[in-house]
C-alpha cells in the first residue's frame, strides 16, 4: 500500500501565519492588553496547524493575517487541550 504525502497546509493561501511566541513576548502581550492567559481566545491542541508547528498546551500563538482589504491583522491565541 502506497502512502500519499500530506499537503503542507501552512503554505495554503488561506491559512494565516502562526508562530509560537517566547515567554518574554507572551508576558509583554499580556501586560500590553492587561489580560491573563485565560482571557485570550483559545485554539485546540488538535488543530492541524498547532500540530504542524508543534505547539503545546499553554503556548501562545501569534497569528498574522494579511488581507487585501483590511491590511495586516495580528491575533493571539492560547493552545488548550480538547476535552
Amino acid at each position: 500500500m502506497e502512502t500519499k504525502a500530506k499537503p503542507d497546509i501552512l503554505k495554503h493561501e488561506l491559512v494565516p501565519e502562526h508562530e509560537i511566541i517566547s515567554k518574554k513576548d507572551a508576558d509583554e502581550v499580556l501586560n500590553k492588553y492587561n489580560i491573563t492567559k485565560g482571557q485570550l481566545p483559545k485554539i485546540f491542541s488538535t488543530d492541524p496547524v498547532v500540530k504542524m508547528i508543534k505547539a503545546e498546551t499553554g503556548d501562545i500563538l501569534k497569528i498574522t493575517r494579511n488581507s487585501k482589504t483590511a491590511g495586516k491583522s495580528i491575533f493571539y491565541r492560547v493552545v488548550v487541550a480538547q476535552v
